[in-house]
């Protein structure tokens, strides 16, 4: 009898015990690739399945994306990579674009000191030296287990068969129709009105990649293709030259690592400001149990907002390239410091943004980003954004040698205190200087839970980014929700400035608007743009994987 007694309560708490949400996305047994498009996801998953690892992956989907989804994806662009090996080893790659040689932290202004429309947004003149080609091939380099040309041949056949437009695809085409033909003229292969439905080939591009499987990265970065590239966007009255292309490399960064409750969160450093500011995000909210509040509850959002107003506020001011000024990561990322910025936080009313500026310490940008995570059949993960800056970049497409190239240039900041497309104000650690990189907001990112392997995650969506990535792992790790059912779910965004909260068009009631209204909360009304579009994986307790491939995009987990 009194063993019963015993066990009855053991069963009890074991039982209400919070179990991992059932899968509700694509479950694999062994490895998986989840990105924007359905046949970038398809070519480094038979990477894999061919014995290539979650690298070589990379490789072959990045440069998929460049085919396949060419609104984001590309040669012409740049971005980060996070990664875990299967014995825990971390580190991550940076290959953003960077200032070319001739820019100076005026180049933006006119003669009055005002920033001239247009000029680091669209066209030649908003060009940065791309850095994708440089990343990928470093990356093969280090820690590939394929020879390149096996990982590169059904990329360059997918260029020459061509790719089928979608609908959201033949969409987004149409509505930036007339920005490329006035860049490019009428004459571009962007200057065709495609249809869902349509083949797009891709034969220039296939050129392009032939060369770069020829000759690594130099193929792109030297000789022909690097001469071709400089004298295009000069002719078109753009700053970047062939010595600009030639002295580009990556280069091998250590992630922002931080615990958050029995999480361990592994995300990119500057000049990333990813994994900075999702840091400071959690751990103001850590010591508040946003489980009990409830899903997208007014207290949950008031909370997360909050620490998300704060964040933001040191990201514009303090970060910028670590080659370049100095951040005072460990005053930022400090528990004491953290506990001083929450300190005037009250769920009785916000505090305005006018009343919080950058933390007392003696410190923009792209929504049109695409990200992809890959985890392999060794247990090797990788979390990697990559983005021409807006949609189609810059709008300058490069005919001869079949891709887009970036708009990068607007992430600097033209001119401190002044926003930039995304409505993110920069700072003079964001000033505009000589091969240096622009601060940026892409936050692949990779979590452990017990020293295991337990989410990889990432998203596009420029200054929405950060809060994207943060609600998708709060909402699998404290609500309980699958990781599609936690990609799939409605987010809301602040960045300090504007001054406002913007929730997705569906999933929030207007009661729970009307109530933080009340508590004096602006909101934007009207249309409200995505938030992200998250790719994200979870390993299960049984070690399978589960895909969260958002429902936003043409998004695709495909794996075996």
């Amino acid at each position: 009898m009194r063993r019963i007694i015993f066990l009855t309560p053991l069963i009890l708490f074991l039982h209400c015990k919070k179990q991992p949400a059932a899968p509700t996305g694509l479950v694999t047994e062994k490895a998986m690739v989840v990105s924007a498009r359905e046949e970038a996801s398809r070519i480094g998953s038979q990477i894999m399945q061919n014995g290539g690892n979650a690298f070589d992956a990379m490789v072959a989907t990045e440069l998929a994306l460049a085919v396949a989804y060419p609104f984001a994806g590309n040669l012409g662009g740049g971005g980060f990579m996070v990664y875990r090996k299967e014995n825990g080893d971390i580190g991550g790659i940076d290959y953003r674009e960077k200032a070319p040689l001739s820019a100076h932290k005026d180049m933006y202004l006119d003669s009055l000191g005002n920033v001239i429309p247009d000029m680091s947004t669209v066209g030649a003149t908003a060009v940065g030296v791309p850095g994708t080609v440089a990343g990928v091939m470093e990356v093969h380099k280090k820690m590939g287990s394929l020879p390149i040309s096996e990982i590169m041949k059904p990329v360059i056949a997918l260029a020459k068969k061509g790719v089928i437009v979608t609908e959201k695809q033949a969409k987004r085409l149409e509505s930036y129709h007339e920005r490329i033909v006035q860049v490019n003229g009428d004459s571009t292969k962007f200057a065709h009105h495609f249809q869902a439905g349509d083949t797009i080939k891709y034969p220039k591009l296939a050129n392009t990649l032939q060369k770069i499987l020829d000759e690594g990265k130099n193929g792109f970065y030297k000789g022909e293709v690097a001469e071709k590239l400089a004298a295009f966007i000069q002719e078109k009255g753009g700053f970047v030259t062939v010595e600009d292309l030639e002295k580009y490399e990556a280069k091998w960064r250590q992630p922002i690592v931080f615990k958050y409750k029995d999480l361990r969160i592994i995300s990119m450093s500057p000049p990333s400001s990813g994994g900075v500011t999702i840091n400071q995000i959690f751990k103001m909210i850590e010591s508040h149990d946003i489980a009990k509040y409830g899903h997208n509850s007014v207290k949950a959002i008031q909370l997360f907002t909050e620490a998300a107003r704060r964040a933001y506020a040191d990201r514009n001011y303090f970060l910028g390239d670590p080659d370049f000024v100095d951040i005072p990561l460990d005053v930022l990322l400090s528990g004491s410091y953290l506990t001083q910025r929450m300190e005037t936080f009250s769920f009785e009313k916000p505090t305005p943004s006018s009343e919080v500026s950058h933390g007392t310490v003696e410190i923009i940008e792209s929504d049109e980003t695409t990200h992809y995570s890959i985890v392999d059949t060794h247990g090797n993960a990788v979390s990697a954004t990559t983005t021409l800056n807006g949609g189609y970049g810059s709008k300058l497409y490069c005919d001869e040698l079949g891709f887009f190239l970036n708009n990068e240039m607007d992430d600097f900041s033209a001119k401190p205190g002044v926003p930039n497309m995304f409505g993110l104000i920069g700072a003079e650690a964001n000033n505009i200087a000589p091969e240096k990189r622009m601060l940026s907001s892409m936050t692949p990112t990779i979590v452990e839970k017990d020293g295991k392997l337990y989410m990889v995650v990432g998203t596009p969506g420029g200054s929405t980014i950060i809060t994207a990535v943060a609600q998708t792992i709060l909402n699998v790790y404290e609500f309980d929700l699958s990781m599609q059912d936690a990609v799939n779910a409605p987010r809301f965004h602040h960045q300090w400035l504007p001054d406002l909260i913007s929730f997705e068009e569906e999933g929030f009631s207007q009661e729970t608007k009307s109530q933080l209204k009340n508590i004096g909360y602006e909101i934007h009304e009207g249309r409200n743009r995505i938030i992200g579009k998250v790719d994200a994986i979870r390993v299960l307790p049984d070690g399978k994987l589960e895909g969260g491939a958002d429902k936003r995009g043409d998004d695709t987990a495909v794996g075996f």
